[in-house]
């Protein structure tokens, strides 16, 4: 029997609950009379021993280990006496070549060079190649083309690559352990190898792949970004800060004082459909969900379908992508510095299936920004907002693998998810004092108590009969006759805004609460 619905990533479908069935029937046929089993859960892998109905439920949760293919521990049997030692399993899956894989690869992020691309709404009318993406594609092939060593079958030079950074990101190597053994490598292959020497060259051969960063100085004091009309500047034109460190005359280049990553957003939006199956997949938010007013997916709350009636044009192709954006803090020295924070920007698409969306092979880093930004963290976000602008205004002409064909993909970004001290830093409203709850705004009822502030009147949100909007002794000793605080719309939070005289934003300038008006 075929088991390709280990590899499933959707554990609701039916094929997956079908062979969870079948591995089930062979664990009892195999074990008779037994009453629990290995788990061979991802969580459990085997080594822990459940009851055969909890082993069906996790294997539903946690999925199936996806290399055990060889039931053998749970009674199939291996043949020993064959030269090849090959398990009798029946359809067992083809070995894929991984040369094979790459060149896939390559087609996919180059489109051009094996589907004859239409403009959509045209017949026959070929996309227009860049020379300097032609001359990517011609390095990479190139690569893929050449053997590792001469006389290697096995593995050419670009695949070579890719199976060891794979390798590098997937066990955490660091970029000096990478290099110790892409050297060892180097050294136990004939001298006439054409395996890079380091992880630099290494990233060199693989940059036509695309999803590269860029790096953006930013002002000392983060008043700005040496970005577009500011990138050939020297010093900050608000506080006059250097935007380079005091170094040696004798030094050749000059060191920026702060440094922000940013990955573009539309390469990686246009990845999501240079495969077939992403590509579809982005579509089962409008054509495989169901709805039946039940909450499964974002696409099933209120907001979802409210923006759909706000901006029909936009919710008419659901290739158009809705995003969300996720930030917060951590530590990546641990407890050696306790003082540093790190903050990186994370968007991931909502079009998903609920069982892919917030996976994160799903989700891409946008800003890396290597302190803690504090108000500044607009600053950092510039890049960022002029591409959602563009992506929502023009988008961008995208190739669609499942058909074929182009079509301009827009985004918009739906939500934004961190925790109420970030809530603080992304949308500027003060998280502090006795005007910090985001939702009674200037109506809230806050003291002071043991040494606190403390935020009260949650009885404001009863029922205006309840009994316990009477009782006065049991809370603060009054008893509450308050309706509960009107919602302000969009467009009066706007106005509030828009009303307002932002201060620069650095760190020698102590910015004002925002929103208490």
């Amino acid at each position: 029997m075929s088991r390709r619905w280990i590899q499933n990533p959707n554990r609701c479908a039916d094929k997956y609950l079908d062979g969870i069935e079948d591995f089930i029937e062979f664990a009892r046929r195999h074990n008779p009379g037994a009453t629990r089993i290995r788990c061979p859960c991802r969580r459990c892998n085997n080594t822990l021993w459940e009851t055969i109905e909890n082993v069906g439920f996790h294997l539903v949760k946690n999925g199936m280990i996806e290399t055990y293919s060889i039931w053998n521990l749970h009674g199939e049997q291996v043949d020993h006496a064959s030269s090849s030692n090959a398990p009798r399993v029946d359809n067992v899956e083809p070995i894929v070549d991984p040369n094979d894989q790459v060149m896939g690869i390559i087609h996919d992020v180059f489109p051009f060079a094996s589907t004859n691309i239409n403009q959509e709404g045209e017949d026959d009318v070929p996309t227009p190649i860049d020379s300097a993406e032609f001359e990517q594609y011609e390095k990479l092939l190139k690569n893929t083309n050449q053997e590792l060593y001469p006389g290697c079958e096995s593995f050419s030079v670009l695949t070579a690559i890719v199976e060891l950074m794979h390798g590098k990101i997937k066990y955490r190597m660091s970029n000096l352990c990478f290099d110790y053994f892409l050297g060892v490598f180097k050294r136990m292959l004939p001298t006439d190898n054409c395996l890079p020497k380091d992880h630099k060259h290494a990233q060199k051969v693989l940059h036509g792949l695309g999803l590269g960063y860029e790096k953006i100085h930013a002002c000392k004091n983060n008043c700005m970004l040496f970005y577009k009309e500011h990138e050939t500047l020297d010093t900050c034109p608000i506080c006059n800060e250097s935007r380079f460190k005091m170094t040696s005359q004798n030094r050749t280049t000059k060191i920026p004082q702060k440094v922000m990553r940013y990955l573009p957003l539309k390469p990686w939006l246009q990845r999501l459909y240079m495969s077939t199956h992403t590509a579809t997949d982005m579509r089962w938010h409008k054509e495989k969900r169901v709805d039946d007013d039940v909450m499964r997916h974002p696409a099933d709350g209120e907001a979802w379908k409210e923006f759909d009636r706000t901006f029909p044009e936009f919710a008419a192709d659901p290739r158009n992508v809705k995003l969300g954006l996720a930030t917060d803090g951590f530590n990546p020295y641990g407890v050696l510095n306790q003082h540093h924070s790190t903050w990186p920007i994370f968007a991931f698409p909502y079009n998903f299936p609920p069982w892919k969306c917030m996976k994160k092979e799903y989700m891409m880093m946008t800003v890396l920004i290597t302190e803690n930004p504090g108000m500044s963290i607009d600053v950092s976000l510039t890049p960022l907002v002029d591409e959602l602008k563009d992506l929502w205004t023009n988008g961008v002409h995208t190739y669609d693998k499942s058909t074929g064909r182009m079509f301009t993909l827009r985004a918009a970004v739906m939500w934004t998810v961190n925790d109420f001290p970030a809530y603080a830093m992304v949308s500027g409203w003060s998280t502090k004092g006795y005007m910090a709850c985001p939702v009674c705004k200037e109506d809230v009822t806050s003291s002071w108590h043991a040494g606190k502030v403390c935020y009260l009147g949650h009885r404001r949100w009863l029922p205006w009969d309840h009994e316990w909007r009477e009782k006065d002794k049991e809370f603060d000793g009054n008893t509450e006759r308050r309706l509960r605080p009107r919602e302000w719309s969009g467009d009066e939070i706007l106005e509030q805004l828009n009303r307002l005289d932002f201060a620069p934003f650095r760190k020698t300038v102590s910015r004002p609460d925002l929103l208490h008006i």
